[in-house]
Parts: structure tokens; sequence; C-alpha cells
């Protein structure tokens, strides 16, 4: 499971015109769900997301994690993060989940953070279009594997 972890100050995601989601201060969160992936990487995401310190403390270092300010999670799903470039100028895919278990996984991570912070999500498979202000700017990969 790989994720783009971005600090923003608001984000939110629109579907047919419409917002599906949104967030204030907070992480938006773009999820890739890969062949093999199970509980303990559900396990592995949602835990880093809620403790990553990467939010200021008062005298500005990035000490404080999601749930120390109040911020809420803006969860989206992207396959396009298990792209393989390595070999010519189209990238594959042949390591994304097939849709069913990737949807599965990709809500099994947005309940666990449920439990622990407000989260709000896109609309799996759909093609969104994503609205952010990037705090700092903030970006952080992580990956479940490594």
């Amino acid at each position: 499971m790989r994720a783009v972890v971005q600090r923003v100050t608001s984000a939110n995601v629109t579907v047919d015109q419409q917002i599906v989601g949104q967030t204030g201060c907070g992480l938006l969160v773009l999820l890739g769900v890969e062949q093999g992936d199970r509980p303990a990487d559900v396990e592995y995401i949602s835990d880093k997301l809620v403790g990553l310190r990467i939010f200021d403390d008062p005298e500005g270092k990035m000490n404080l994690a999601l749930t120390d300010v109040g911020g809420a999670i803006l969860l989206i799903s992207q396959f396009t993060l298990m792209a393989d470039t390595r070999k010519g100028r189209r990238p594959s895919f042949l390591q994304a989940a097939d849709p069913k278990t990737a949807e599965d996984l990709y809500e099994q991570v947005a309940t666990a953070l449920r439990t622990r912070v407000p989260v709000s999500t896109g609309r799996f498979q759909a093609h969104m279009l994503v609205s952010l202000i990037n705090d700092g700017p903030v970006t952080i990969l992580l990956d479940s594997r490594t």
C-alpha cells in the first residue's frame, strides 16, 4: 500500500461538478493498493497517518500529529500510485490490486481512520478533480512494504 500524504490547510474532491469530500486543516491522502496488500498494510498505513508528526508546534518545529492539531483526513483512492515506469514510456499498472480488493482495503483504511479522526473520501473508481492548498509545502511518501 502506498500513500502520498500532503499537509493541507484545505482540500476538496469533486465528482460530476459536486464536492463529495473535503477537509480543512489536516491531510490529503492519495492511497494506492497493491496486489498482496492485506489487513497488516491497512493497520500500518492508518497508524502512520494518525501518528505522523508533521504539524508545527508553537516553536515552528514539525512535532505534532493530526490528533494534536484537531485535523481531519481527505482520503482518495489512486491506483496510479502503483505505476511501474522503469521500462518504456507507458506506465504499467500490473502491480495494482484488482478493483474489488482495492476498494475493500481502501474502505478498511477509511474505517480504521474514522475510529480516531474525522475522515471524508472521494468516490472509488470515479474521475475526480482534487483541489488543495498544500501547507509548507509538506508532502510525505508512505509505503507499507518498505
